[in-house]
C-alpha cells in the first residue's frame, strides 16, 4: 500500500520542458532517503496547464507543484514527503491569485473548465487499463452490448453530439448511415491526423487516456456493424502511438478486443496506421486513401465513406475528441447528463489548445456556449505583457479571425460560422495589438497552399494567386484592386474546390478583410505596416526625449545598427537596421517607435 501517489506530467509538453529530468531527480532523492517504495510515481497525461510545466500533483494531499526543476526535488522530498510541510515556493503563483494556490480548485485557469473528455488525463496512469476500469472505463461498452445497434445510434443522436473534427456533423446521424449501409464488412476509423499549427488537443487525449478512444471505437463498431478499426495517427506523435499500442495489447489481454467480446457475438480488430504528416490527410477521403497505401488525395463525394469507404467498404470516420465523448454518453444515464451542458445546437464541452500571445498557454475544456472573452481572460489569464487583445484565430489554418469587438461571442458551431470562423478541431491562436493581420493571413494561406495536394485547379492555382497578391501587399506593391481580386478568388475557391481543405483555406483572408480592411488599405494606400511586421513598410526610431542611454537595445542588435554613448540618447542607422525587433523587445523605457518609411513622425510603439 502506497502512502502517496505522485503524478508527474509525462505528456509531450512537459517532457519538452524537462519533466523526465525532474522525475529522475525525484527518484534519486527518494532513494537517498530510503523511501522510494512508499510512493507510487506515475508519468501521467497532460493536466492542461502547459504554461507552468513541468507539473507534479501529489495525492491524497491534493498539492499542485509547477515550474519545477531537478534541483527543486531535494526540497520537495525533504520538506513535503519527509517533513509533511507543503513547499509554498513551488505552488502556482500569479497576478490572478493573492496567495500561492495549492490545488486545481484554487487556480483560476481551471475555474471555468468542465472535464468530460479530459476527465482522466493527469489523474490516472495512461498505461494502466486497471486504472481506466476503476474510473468507470468500459462500462459504456458493456451497456452497448445489451443494446440494439440502431438504439446506440439514436442515443448518440439524442445527446446532440456533433463531430469535433471540423464541420460539426451530428455523430449519431453519421453512424446511422453506416449502420444502414449494406454489406457484411464495415470499418471504424479514428482520425488522429492533427495538423493545425498550434493544435495539440488530440495528441494530449491520446497520450493521457488512450483507452477512452478504444472504448469509443468499440461502441461505434457495435452501433455501425463494423468488426475492424483503424487509428490514423501522424508519426510525429510517437508517445501517443506508443501508449495506443500498449492500450491495444492490454485490451486484447482483457478480451475487450478480438472475438466474442464480453461474451457477445461481437468481434473487433484494431489497427494503427502511422501517417507521414500531410495536412491534407486530415480530410476524410484523403485519409482513407492513405490507409489503403495510396497517395493521400481527396476524391469527389458522393459516394460518401458511409457507403464506400476504406477498401471500398462502408466506413464511419470520427476524430479523437468525438470518440472520447462516446463512453460518457452511452453509459447508464450518460445521455441525460450530457445534454445538460452546452447550447441548444452545440451540446457538451469542447477542448481547446490555447496558444499565441495569451498568458496561460495550454489545454482547456470548457462548456459550449462560453464566450471568447471568458476563455481568453478567465481561463487564459489575458494577454502577455499587458498588451491589448486584437484577435483570435479559431479553427486553425482553415478558420477565421475574430476581432476584439466580438469578445462576447459564444463559442458554438453556429455562432463561429456566422462570424466567419469555424470550430475546427479546437485551436485558438491569440493575437495582441502588435500582430499584422495581412501578414497573419499570408502565413496561414502559405501553410495551406504548401499542403494542398494539387489535385483540383481552384485549390492548386487559386491559393497560389491569392498568396502572390498578399506577398505584393506585404512588400508595399499592392494596388487598390487587389482587395476585390482577393475576395473574388476566395469565394470562387470556396465554391469549387474539391475537398474541405480547399473550401475553407480562404477563410483567414476573408475574415481579416472583413474585420481589418483598414490594415489592408493602409498597406496598399499608405505603404505602411503599423504593427511593425512587414519590413519594407516601416522603420524603427528611438525617441530621444525618453531614451536614457541604457545600451540594452544596442547590445541586442546583431548588426550594430544602434549607435550612441552610454547615458546618452541613441540613434538607429536605417541602412544597417534589419528590423528584426530585438531592440524593441529589449528596450526598458518603451521608447523605440514604429514610423513610416521616410518619416520622422512617431506612429506607434
Amino acid at each position: 500500500m502506497y502512502e502517496k501517489h505522485i503524478m508527474i506530467c509525462g505528456a509531450t509538453g512537459c517532457l519538452s520542458s524537462g519533466s523526465t529530468k525532474v522525475s529522475e531527480a525525484l527518484i534519486e532523492e527518494l532513494e537517498k532517503h530510503g523511501i522510494k517504495d512508499k510512493y507510487r510515481l506515475v508519468m501521467s497525461g497532460c493536466p492542461g496547464f502547459c504554461e507552468v510545466g513541468p507539473i507534479i500533483v501529489i495525492y491524497p494531499d491534493e498539492v499542485f507543484y509547477c515550474r519545477l526543476k531537478p534541483k527543486d526535488m531535494a526540497e520537495l522530498v525533504e520538506n513535503h514527503l519527509v517533513g509533511g510541510e507543503i513547499v509554498e515556493r513551488l505552488l502556482y503563483k500569479g497576478p490572478d491569485v493573492e496567495a500561492p494556490a495549492r490545488f486545481y480548485d484554487t487556480i483560476p485557469f481551471y475555474a471555468k473548465q468542465k472535464f468530460n473528455v479530459l476527465r482522466n488525463s493527469g489523474v490516472i496512469d495512461p498505461e494502466s487499463i486497471d486504472e481506466y476500469i476503476m474510473r468507470g472505463g468500459y462500462r459504456a461498452l458493456s451497456r452497448a452490448m445489451e443494446m440494439e445497434p440502431q438504439a446506440i445510434c439514436d442515443e448518440v443522436k439524442d445527446a446532440g453530439l456533433r463531430g469535433r473534427g471540423g464541420a460539426g456533423f451530428p455523430t449519431g446521424v453519421k453512424w446511422g448511415f453506416t449502420n444502414k449501409a449494406p454489406g457484411p464488412k464495415k470499418y471504424i476509423v479514428c482520425n488522429a491526423d492533427e495538423g493545425d499549427p498550434g493544435a495539440f488537443m488530440d495528441r494530449s487525449i491520446l497520450e493521457g487516456d488512450p483507452h477512452a478512444i478504444l472504448e469509443g471505437m468499440l461502441i461505434a463498431g457495435r452501433a455501425c456493424g463494423a468488426d475492424e478499426g483503424y487509428i490514423y495517427c501522424r508519426a510525429e506523435y510517437p508517445l501517443a502511438i506508443d501508449r495506443l499500442k500498449k492500450a491495444i495489447e492490454q485490451a486484447k489481454e482483457y478480451a475487450l478486443l478480438g472475438d466474442n467480446i464480453l461474451g457477445y457475438d461481437f468481434n473487433f480488430k484494431m489497427n494503427i496506421k502511422e501517417g507521414a504528416g500531410a495536412f491534407v490527410c486530415g480530410e476524410e477521403t484523403a485519409l482513407l486513401a492513405s490507409i489503403e497505401g495510396k497517395r493521400g488525395m481527396p476524391r469527389p463525394r458522393p459516394p460518401f465513406p458511409a457507403q464506400v469507404g476504406v477498401f471500398g467498404k462502408p466506413t464511419t470516420i470520427n476524430n479523437v475528441e468525438t470518440l472520447a465523448n462516446i463512453p460518457l454518453i452511452v453509459k447508464e444515464g450518460g445521455a441525460a447528463e450530457y445534454v445538460k451542458v452546452g447550447t441548444e445546437g452545440s451540446k457538451g464541452t469542447k477542448v481547446f489548445a490555447l496558444a499565441g500571445k495569451v498568458r496561460n498557454t495550454g489545454l482547456c475544456e470548457v462548456p459550449m456556449g462560453i464566450t471568447i472573452e471568458e476563455v481568453i481572460y478567465d481561463v487564459g489569464g489575458g494577454i502577455k505583457g499587458g498588451r491589448e487583445f486584437k484577435a483570435v484565430q479559431a479553427g486553425g489554418p482553415s478558420g477565421g479571425c475574430i476581432p476584439a469587438d466580438l469578445l462576447d461571442l459564444p463559442i458554438d458551431y453556429d455562432s463561429l460560422t456566422k462570424a466567419g470562423a469555424i470550430m475546427g478541431s479546437g485551436g485558438l491562436v491569440v493575437m495582441d495589438d502588435r500582430t499584422c493581420m495581412v501578414d497573419l493571413a499570408r502565413y496561414f494561406l502559405s501553410f495551406t497552399q504548401k499542403e494542398s495536394c494539387g489535385k483540383c485547379t481552384p485549390c492548386r492555382e487559386g491559393t497560389k494567386r491569392m498568396l502572390e497578391i498578399l506577398d505584393r501587399i506585404a512588400e508595399g506593391e499592392g494596388i487598390p484592386e487587389d482587395l476585390e481580386t482577393l475576395d473574388n478568388l476566395a469565394h470562387n475557391i470556396k465554391d469549387s474546390a474539391l475537398c474541405g481543405l480547399g473550401q475553407t483555406c480562404p477563410n483567414p483572408v476573408l475574415s481579416t478583410i472583413r474585420y481589418f480592411r483598414h490594415e489592408y488599405e493602409e498597406h496598399i494606400n499608405e505603404n505602411f505596416c503599423r504593427s511593425g511586421i512587414c519590413k519594407p513598410l516601416f522603420n524603427y526610431k528611438i525617441d530621444a526625449e525618453n531614451c536614457t542611454g541604457c545600451t540594452a537595445c544596442a547590445r541586442a542588435c546583431a548588426v550594430d545598427a544602434i549607435k550612441g554613448e552610454k547615458k546618452e540618447p541613441h540613434e538607429i542607422d536605417q541602412e544597417l537596421c534589419t528590423r528584426c525587433g530585438s531592440c524593441i523587445d529589449k528596450c526598458r523605457q518603451d521608447c523605440i517607435m514604429i514610423t513610416r518609411v521616410g518619416s520622422e513622425a512617431d506612429v506607434s510603439n
